[in-house]
């Protein structure tokens, strides 16, 4: 890939130099990268999840679920160049694909807007991307990540159908339902996302791995929400998620199948006459 992390000294050729972000002193990126944020009636917390953003990002893509408290004035305030894409469907999945569509950097980077997520990690998740992997899944169990939000009842449904995933799909995740996530925008054309609600993260997981993409994991601490309640539900969404594992389950079988169907009765291998 020709898009690499680089030295951020001044004395670069002056027809190359204009490429590339200032990371730190002595860290620079070339690929421009687009940040997701979903949200809905989340005011209250943009600012600590502004605060936290990088200001070498390429942009910011907010889409607003409708909201009705000034989610949208408040992103502009605290990110003048903030794009807003207004959400016509329902869901976090739909939101995502929305804004997914709107972005045009060459990297996406999915953060949440409650506030859990912090965005000083994402020079990692790109890091990991521009050293060759293809998909940069945030794990909260991972040596060095954690979470502050999860109850045992979550932690244990995460756990065991992780557990689903990597024994059907081949994959090695430590973790499984969670949105702090980066990838390369080409990536999309692969996995053809097609869900609306939580369970899209999981979708993703299960469809970077069927595609033969190459992901790395990321360690990443999950904080609480600083601001209203979430709407996830443990039994609701956790049944959403089993049923999409079931369902890519049998596309993979019916799709191989197809690709190697059984002999024809009544034939006989090796036989001339």
């Amino acid at each position: 890939m020709s898009s690499v992390l680089g030295s951020a000294t001044t004395d670069q050729n002056p027809s190359t130099a204009g490429a590339f972000r200032p990371i730190s002193t002595h860290l620079a990126i070339t690929p421009p990268v687009s940040v997701v944020i979903p949200a809905m009636n989340e005011a209250e917390n943009l600012p600590y999840v502004f605060k936290t953003l990088p200001d070498w990002i390429h942009e910011v893509v907010l889409v607003d679920g409708n909201s009705t408290d000034n989610t949208v004035e408040v992103a502009r305030e605290l990110w003048p160049d903030v794009k807003v894409v207004e959400q016509r469907g329902k869901g976090k999945g739909d939101a995502l694909i929305t804004g997914f569509a709107a972005c045009t950097g060459d990297i996406v980077v999915m953060v949440d807007a409650d506030g859990s997520a912090d965005g000083n990690e994402i020079v990692s998740y790109v890091s990991a991307l521009v050293s060759g992997a293809d998909f940069a899944k945030g794990s909260r169990f991972a040596n060095g990540g954690g979470t502050d939000d999860m109850t045992f009842i979550r932690k244990m449904g995460n756990r065991t159908l992780c557990a689903v995933v990597n024994r059907k799909f081949g994959a090695r995740y430590t973790d499984l339902c969670y949105g702090y996530n980066a990838f390369w925008r080409h990536c999309l054309d692969k996995i053809d996302l097609d869900c609306t609600g939580f369970e899209v993260e999981t979708l993703m997981n299960i469809r970077v791995v069927k595609a033969g993409l190459k992901v790395q994991e990321i360690p990443s601490h999950e904080y609480l929400r600083i601001h209203g309640t979430s709407n996830l539900s443990a039994v609701r969404d956790g049944l959403r998620v089993l049923r999409v594992i079931l369902r890519e389950r049998s596309n993979r079988r019916a799709l191989r199948r197809r690709n190697h169907p059984s002999p024809v009765l009544g034939t006989v291998r090796g036989e001339v006459s």
